[in-house]
């Protein structure tokens, strides 16, 4: 959301609202803050401001990188809930929140990274959406990110119940109860962000040589935000990183420690049970290693931002240098963006999923042609053979077409 360019509101922007995500951060618009620091109190309905403009270096650098950023998340994301949609072997609960995650890091990146490309070339902190676009943007912006946090929250809970209590699991961790949970993740982060829906308004700035300008600004005292920040900072940051910390570790201790007969027998089907044990374990030691570092990167980018926020809410003089800034909205950009990137390096059903799905290659494989001059005998036995042999060939192809994601 666009803040006012009068020195001291940019001063005090960054401490007194809540903070959360996206309401400073995102959109504040920060131009020679060095320079008008120590400038008298300007008050936005009265004052008319000078005309600024985000330089040129800075609107190349930051459409440049921010419009990748956007392209690569936005196909990513959308390529992983098609790809759980229409590939029935991939409908698991760790891929159900997966596709949660996708639609909310989807919503922030519509909802953050335009507007923010389109804030480097417009007049000062000009919004032009109008006030229910103002309450509208702010609460998708909040809304993904915490709905972002709550899933990445669900799916390491999922895995600690799967791999740590296998008995529990089998009627826990189901697609139908996953289905359920996310439903419930949904609508409490749409509860808990709606207040943005009334905390947000429109008014009017003054430029010299400009009329009928407006901004995205606070409704209440930005003093009043403060507690909301914080609750999020603690709810969608703190909690989940030390939950994950806590669960990933007892995972990693059943995982690690466990055993693996090495002298299975002579027997066919202890040798066979000895390879699907080790099958097995190696999937779900893969799985739990994509897990983490989505966390791990989640927990990383964020910190810049965090970080800054922590610090602004308690030092007498803000840390508002403008390139930081762009530097701590791109970081966040990036993380709603990379998690496709991930699964397709450290999972291989999701880099086959991906293949399958760029390429579109014919499913049809032809069968038949090697027996055509025994499909002519008069013979019952070729007849049969060419019969069977099809339908071998049917089933290994439809075996084959289902464990390739």
């Amino acid at each position: 959301m666009a803040i006012s360019t009068s020195p001291s509101y940019l001063k005090d922007s960054i401490q007194d609202s809540s903070n959360t995500i996206l309401y400073d951060l995102f959109n504040v618009t920060d131009r020679n803050i060095s320079s008008t620091l120590d400038e008298p109190e300007l008050f936005v309905s009265s004052t008319y401001l000078d005309p600024s403009y985000y330089s040129p270096n800075y609107q190349i650098i930051g459409t440049f990188f921010q419009s990748i950023i956007f392209l690569v998340g936005v196909l990513g994301n959308s390529m992983v809930v098609i790809v759980v949609r229409r590939t029935h072997s991939m409908r698991t609960p760790t891929n159900c929140y997966l596709v949660s995650l996708s639609i909310a890091d989807l919503m922030v990146l519509i909802a953050s990274v335009p507007n923010e490309i389109l804030s480097y070339f417009l007049l000062g902190d000009e919004w032009i959406w109008g006030r229910a676009g103002c309450a509208i943007f702010i609460f998708l912006q909040y809304l993904g990110i915490n709905a972002s946090s709550l899933s990445i929250t669900a799916f390491t809970v999922e895995r600690y119940i799967a791999i740590c209590h296998p008995m529990r699991a089998q009627m826990v961790c189901t697609v139908s109860r996953a289905k359920k949970i996310i439903i419930g993740v949904w609508v409490f982060a749409c509860i808990y962000c709606s207040p943005w829906l009334f905390l947000t308004k429109t008014e009017s700035i003054f430029y010299m040589g400009h009329t009928n300008k407006e901004t995205c600004t606070f409704a209440l005292s930005r003093k009043q935000y403060v507690g909301y920040f914080f609750t999020d900072l603690i709810l969608f940051y703190i909690f989940p990183l030390v939950l994950s910390c806590v669960l990933y570790g007892l995972i990693a201790r059943i995982l690690f420690t466990n055993e693996i007969p090495k002298n299975p027998g002579r027997g066919n089907s202890s040798s066979k049970e000895s390879k699907k044990t080790t099958k097995n374990t190696s999937a779900r030691v893969q799985v739990v290693k994509m897990l983490a570092v989505v966390v791990a990167v989640f927990a990383t980018l964020w910190v810049p931002y965090r970080v800054l926020l922590v610090y602004n809410s308690f030092a007498k003089r803000r840390y508002m240098e403008l390139w930081f800034l762009m530097f701590c909205k791109t970081m966040i950009y990036i993380n709603s963006a990379i998690n496709p990137i991930l699964y397709n390096a450290m999972s291989i059903k999701f880099r086959r999923a991906f293949k399958r799905m760029l390429s579109c290659p014919k499913m049809e494989l032809r069968v038949g042609h090697p027996f055509r001059s025994v499909a002519g005998s008069s013979r019952p036995e070729a007849a049969h053979t060419v019969a069977t042999t099809t339908r071998s060939l049917t089933n290994k192809r439809e075996t084959f077409q289902l464990h390739q994601i």
